[in-house]
């Protein structure tokens, strides 16, 4: 059975005539993708919300290429008219990740942003408000970046604290208390068993 996309397609079309370089496809119904030049972001999501109706910003995430030297940050916005999604991708240099706030269109977006400052250290210029969120007097790199070593941070930090000399292994003791095994595949996941 052939899924015909016209809506799709249509908004396919807009964008492509309106951005040139945009790389758009189609990957599904409801979906359309657009990978951008970071410079466009800010007029490309205007002109989504004030020309073709996606007034509504659903997410914002947030992909680490370390490889490629890269941080991603993808934005999800909807409209209710048609029920489509467009998912507009951009790349920032991972060594200074920056690009100015997006705060004028959304203002829930604020939170979005705030996080992945945190997390992955991504500055949103002209935001204003990038303080603790989550985290509280942090420093070093961002957690969330899949160069942090989460093993080395929790020892560090969690494990050779004093008073904590007895401290066991959660999953050891809710075995003993429960008489159950824990499987082979979930034992190399403690921290404990990695030391």
């Amino acid at each position: 059975m052939e899924v015909k996309l016209q809506v799709e397609n249509e908004i396919l079309d807009k964008i492509k005539h309106t951005f040139h370089s945009a790389e758009v496809s189609i990957p599904r119904k409801q979906r359309v993708e657009v990978k951008l030049r970071n410079d466009l972001i800010h007029p490309f999501l205007a002109y989504l919300k004030d020309t073709l109706g996606f007034k509504h910003l659903s997410h914002i995430s947030t992909v680490d290429w370390l490889e490629e030297n890269e941080i991603e940050l993808v934005y999800i916005v909807m409209n209710y008219d048609n029920l489509v999604e467009v998912i507009a991708k951009i790349r920032l240099d991972r060594e200074k990740p920056e690009i100015p706030t997006l705060r004028e269109f959304w203002p829930q977006i604020e939170t979005y942003e705030r996080e992945i400052h945190e997390m992955y250290g991504v500055n949103f210029l002209g935001h204003g408000n990038l303080t603790d969120f989550i985290l509280e007097d942090w420093e070093g790199i961002p957690p969330m970046r899949r160069d942090f070593d989460t093993v080395k941070y929790a020892k560090e930090t969690y494990f050779n604290r004093p008073g904590r000399e007895d401290a066991q292994d959660v999953r050891t003791t809710i075995t003993k208390k429960s008489g159950e095994e824990i499987p082979e595949l979930a034992k190399v996941y403690s921290v404990r068993h990695l030391e």
